[in-house]
């Protein structure tokens, strides 16, 4: 296996992998707060980081049909979440290239 590298994010506040604790996204990044993952609350993020994607999925979400990629968290390759890959309908469209964090699957640090 090859050496792992892991981008750290400024600032003080930081959402990290509850496993691991390797950082995953800002703050700054977070479009909406009020999305649901499989596991209860989810934040929709405009980006994220230290994650790799699973394959392409369709998906019945509770807003229609969607395609989307797991995301696992690289160092520890635990799920996270979801990315957004396409969206069928179209007042769902906004979503395509954004990505799910489960709430519970995150620490806050510098709160």
């Amino acid at each position: 296996m090859g050496l792992l590298f892991v981008e750290s994010l400024p600032g003080p506040k930081v959402f990290r992998c509850k496993y691991c604790r390797v950082h995953s996204a800002s703050p700054d990044a977070i479009l909406s707060k009020d999305f649901r993952g499989r596991h209860g609350r989810a934040y929709l993020f405009d980006s994220v980081v230290n994650v790799s994607l699973g394959p392409n999925e369709d998906r019945y979400l509770m807003t229609g049909l969607h395609t989307v990629n797991d995301i696992y968290c690289s160092s520890c390759q635990q799920l996270l979440g979801w990315r957004y890959e396409k969206a069928y309908n179209e007042d769902q469209k906004y979503k395509e290239g954004k990505y799910i964090l489960e709430k519970n699957m995150m620490l806050k640090e510098g709160w």
